[in-house]
């Protein structure tokens, strides 16, 4: 390309609205494979993530969702970094469904699994930097300098010679017209000006001033309201209705039968909501499930006596040892089924429009929302727009989208605008649990230190229940009638071209990181047919929770320091030695405490991240109180040190509630206990104890936050309460029992 003055610079810009779009690039010009059309008239859109527009503004697609753990703040600074744009002068929207934002960890759109900036980590960074590339070489242009004596700072290329500054703005034109480069430098750690240093939260303001939009905000004009009948027991049917005492009260609009039980349609929410107690319904339970939590590990046990279940590591020959060991340490943990409990309970807003179906949602999936929404509108996905929202908490919960299912059935149907709004008793009811889990150990010791090691692990897999929701979505494309063969496909748990193995189960346990020269992991598979989803850390919060119990375990039937004797075990495993050296020191360990206090400690790896945690707790009027927690984490390098510190306090608190209230149960008839937070409750204010948060800070790259700090908590906390009274606690939630202080 020939040099352009900087007069033709000008005049290109003015053409039209002040910038010629990505549309307008000259014939023979290469463009990035993911280019897309502007969203606004004159701008840039070089790649699916940055559009710059000719008044300067730069808008950034976020492809992970936010629901509370920084994607916003965390994911923009990656390529603000590369751009040389301030985080806070960068717009943030939410992504559309799209295959440039599908997660390459899941080959699904999803945000999950603590991945957003360990899977952002190089992609956004390399967008930005390309960006920037273009930008630099069209300023050389101008200029006719050379390209490497060129800087940027602030949205503007500098001249080498310190006298001139070009905005972006200014190059929209001319960028329009350059080839994007393959191959980009990224910037060093020692050249980071937000990586790391930024600590501004970006969605800060717009939350606390009431601005930010949760699914529970939308508004469409004409839009009704409704609220779902839902079986009362798992599988469940619907037989018939009588709506006629609901069709008479003020509001109401329709009463309609869905997939899923009887919708009603009303003017507002509460006019639904006593219209719904007005239905006169029959169910079908012939095939009910009808459990408790009893009963199920009843069944697990029977399930772990019957089948040694499928070996899934295996370390020298653990059987043969323990066959042969004396004092041989046995142990079994109860974990039972969890809720969700986002503070925004599942909603979602759809609105038939004349190209399709327009669905808004909390959503941790748009591509699966919009598979869910195909499923039972009648419309093909790609008549499907999901518009994402924030998210008020998702913990795993929103990557089950049966809400969406809901309401894109009811809005079909209506041909108008609908909200659907679960109330807090729909979504603890009606919500996919965190399975529940039953360990059972056998450990052998020699000269204090472990030489046999075997964990059966005997539960449910989660893709079992969430392949209706994933397989389909994998693949658009197919016809409706063949989701359900998808979604059978999608639950062979071998490793095939179609679905990787699910390790749900395991994970946790089969990476245990103590140096044990004889070690078997095994998981017996189990289902008491209650939906199971992912939860906050998923397996690792049972696994976390079982293996440091037990590690513990061993260190007392040893005779040990639990934390020496840890270290032991850990020669080859350096940055888990760090974080436990770390946590250790300062929560004080060794040192002295209150009267009727004690600490416990416990160390998990998930997600890449090492967290080591030191709880302090005593039993204060035949309740357990927290005192305090020490935590020492290691996640590579941290692009938002205050957003890390956040996501360990949340996971914590996430983990001691799990440890103190959390369960769920049914009674006879299959109807669940717990209905809302005065009995699935969580951690109030005032039983907040003193967090203490230690980030190791190193140069590997960056791993999962939002998860890791939650299964160390739980153990930590039970291992604590064995120390102060001598009781080991192998079932969550915990009891105080009879260790009244």
């Amino acid at each position: 390309m020939s040099g352009v003055s900087r007069r033709e610079l000008f005049r290109l810009g003015a053409a039209g609205s002040g910038a010629l779009v990505l549309g307008m690039v000259l014939p023979g010009c290469a463009t990035a494979p993911d280019e897309r059309e502007p969203t606004r008239v004159g701008a840039w859109a070089p790649n699916a993530w940055l559009e710059i527009d000719p008044d300067g503004g730069v808008a950034f697609t976020l492809d992970r969702v936010e629901m509370g753990q920084g994607t916003v703040t965390g994911i923009t600074t990656l390529v603000a970094e590369e751009l040389d744009v301030a985080p806070e002068n960068i717009e943030v929207v939410f992504a559309p469904v799209g295959d440039a934002y599908i997660n390459p960890q899941y080959g699904l759109q999803v945000t999950g699994g603590s991945s957003s900036v360990r899977t952002s980590w190089e992609r956004v960074r390399e967008a930005g930097a390309r960006v920037r590339a273009v930008l630099l070489a069209s300023a050389a242009e101008v200029w006719q300098e050379p390209v490497a004596s060129l800087t940027t700072e602030d949205g503007h290329v500098l001249h080498p010679a310190g006298t001139q500054r070009m905005a972006y703005k200014d190059l929209l034109a001319l960028a329009a017209r350059q080839s994007m480069p393959e191959e980009v430098t990224l910037r060093r750690p020692e050249d980071f000006r937000y990586i790391g240093k930024h600590n501004r939260r970006l969605d800060a303001l717009a939350k606390v001033t009431g601005q930010a939009r949760f699914g529970i905000d939308v508004e469409l004009e004409g839009m009704r309201y409704a609220v779902v009948a839902r079986p009362p027991a798992i599988g469940a049917r619907l037989v018939a209705f009588d709506d006629a005492r609901a069709r008479e009260l003020p509001g109401v609009i329709d009463v309609l039968a869905i997939e899923r039980g009887v919708a009603v349609v009303a003017e507002s929410y509460w006019q639904a909501m006593k219209a719904r107690g007005e239905l006169s319904i029959e169910w079908d339970e012939s095939d009910a499930v009808k459990v408790t939590q009893e009963s199920v590990f009843r069944q697990y046990r029977q399930a772990a006596d019957d089948s040694a279940g499928d070996t899934e590591r295996s370390d020298g020959d653990a059987a043969g040892v323990l066959e042969n060991a004396d004092g041989v340490l046995e142990a079994e943990y109860e974990a039972p089924f969890l809720a969700h409990a986002t503070m925004e309970p599942q909603n979602a807003t759809a609105m038939v429009t004349d190209r399709g179906l327009e669905v808004w949602a909390p959503t941790q999936g748009p591509d699966l929302a919009r598979i869910a929404a195909a499923r039972t509108s009648g419309y093909s996905p790609g008549e499907i727009r999901v518009h994402t929202t924030f998210l008020g908490g998702g913990f795993g919960r929103r990557l089950t989208q049966e809400y969406v299912e809901e309401v894109a059935e009811i809005a079909s149907q209506r041909q108008e605008p609908v909200k659907l709004v679960w109330s807090r008793e729909d979504d603890i009811r009606h919500d996919v649990f965190r399975p529940a889990m039953l360990h059972r150990f056998r450990g052998a010791l020699a000269d204090g230190r472990v030489t046999a090691w075997d964990h059966q692990i005997t539960g449910p897999l989660i893709f079992d229940w969430f392949a209706r929701n994933a397989a389909a979505a994998q693949y658009p494309w197919a016809p409706r009638m063949f989701y359900n063969t998808l979604a059978s496909v999608g639950r062979m748990t071998e490793d095939t071209f179609l679905t990787p193995k699910d390790h749900s189960a395991i994970e946790g346990a089969v990476d245990v990181p103590y140096a044990v020269p004889d070690l078997r992991v095994r998981h017996t598979h189990a289902d008491a047919g209650v939906p199971v989803s992912y939860w906050r850390s998923v397996g690792h919060s049972h696994n976390g929770f079982a293996v440091e119990t037990f590690m513990d375990e061993l260190a007392h039937r040893a005779g040990e320091d639990p934390v020496a004797f840890r270290l032991r075990h850990l020669e080859d495993s350096p940055r888990h030695r760090a974080v436990l050296e770390r946590a250790a020191e300062a929560a004080g360990w060794g040192g002295s405490l209150p009267e009727a206090r004690a600490r416990g400690v416990a160390l998990h790896r998930s997600f890449g991240t090492f967290v080591a945690q030191v709880v302090e707790a005593s039993i204060e009027d035949g309740a357990i109180r927290v005192h305090r927690v020490t935590c020492a984490a290691d996640c590579g390098r941290m692009v938002n040190p205050d957003i890390v510190r956040m996501q360990m306090e949340g996971g914590i608190l996430f983990g001691l509630t799990a440890a103190l209230y959390g369960e769920v149960d049914w009674d006879d008839s299959g109807r669940l206990k717990q209905s809302n937070f005065h009995d699935y409750t969580l951690m109030r204010h005032d039983e907040t104890p003193e967090l203490s948060i230690i980030l190791v800070e190193n140069g590997e790259d960056p791993q999962g936050v939002g998860e890791p700090g939650t299964p160390p908590a739980i153990p930590a906390l039970g291992n604590a309460l064995f120390a102060l009274t001598g009781e080991r606690q192998r079932r969550t939630p915990f009891r105080a029992g009879s260790a009244d202080a």
